[in-house]
């Protein structure tokens, strides 16, 4: 478990890591990730598209599933590829006097949740890795549009803490598929979340979020710049595309689901 302090942050092999000066610490050092972190222009759309409001129904639907499913005092909070912030803000402005912890591999991300007004302990780190966490150190992991190394969930999650995992269903933004192009969503991703979570953890909530939002022409533009299609087009493209547009109504489909660690599995000795 890392120690905080204003500047810097040590582990127990005697590493230090200064806080960059937007208040995030980069663990990522030596080799970092082979991964690919979301850019400036990524981040800065998805920040302008949930400003104008467009999740709010699902950032209240997280907190309703984060309140109803554990004794919310103390609670010490994980957000998993946490980006900007924006689900764990709303998290600890419902849920006051939580404390936070933020991960993601992007820089640009966390520099945006460092400076929120729950100051969570922002670490640009890889999930795939083992986490920077103590065992049962955490009561709720949240877990949106992320990817998810269950085994090191289980490991950090208390074992009366849960896991809650948001993921997009198919026909989530169709239209923008349809007008402007993205990346499809892969078809059963609630029902292959079930069976890939198993042994280490059991589904006790699940639910279908869909709602209609109406987008104008920049929202549209910051819909697909903010996500992982911004990989595969330019933003001349995607202006060009939409600039038939003066406004379009999309369909958001998301699947909440909660889980709770399974208690007879082992969890590995601390770091």
């Amino acid at each position: 478990m890392f120690i905080s302090d204003v500047d810097q942050l040590a582990c127990r092999q005697g590493h230090h890591y200064d806080a960059a000066k937007q208040g995030y610490y980069n663990l990522l050092t030596g080799r970092g990730t082979k991964f690919q972190a979301d850019t400036a222009d990524m981040v800065r759309a998805r920040e302008n598209f949930q400003n104008v409001g467009h999740y709010v129904p699902l950032a209240d639907a997280v907190a309703d599933a984060v309140q109803r499913s554990v004794n919310v005092e103390a609670s010490l909070l994980l957000d998993v590829g946490a980006g900007t912030g924006y689900y764990l803000e709303r998290l600890q402005q419902r849920i006051v006097g939580t404390d936070a912890v933020a991960l993601d591999i992007s820089r640009y991300g966390l520099r945006r949740c460092a400076r929120t007004e729950g100051r969570p302990l922002s670490l640009v780190w890889d999930v795939w890795q083992r986490l920077p966490l103590q065992n049962a150190a955490i009561d709720v992991i949240i877990n949106i549009f992320a990817p998810r190394n269950f085994s090191e969930f289980h490991r950090v999650l208390r074992p009366d803490g849960r896991l809650v995992v948001v993921t997009p269903l198919p026909g989530h933004l169709q239209e923008l598929r349809e007008t402007v192009g993205m990346l499809d969503v892969d078809e059963d991703k609630a029902s292959d979340l079930r069976k890939s979570v198993q042994p280490l953890f059991e589904e006790l909530e699940s639910r279908e979020i869909s709602y209609s939002m109406h987008l104008n022409q920049f929202d549209v533009v910051n819909a697909v710049l903010m996500g992982p299609s911004a990989f595969h087009t330019t933003v001349e493209a995607v202006e060009s595309s939409a600039s038939c547009l003066t406004s379009l109504d999309v369909t958001a489909r998301f699947s909440l689901q909660v889980f709770g660690p399974v208690a007879t599995v082992p969890i590995p000795s601390t770091m």
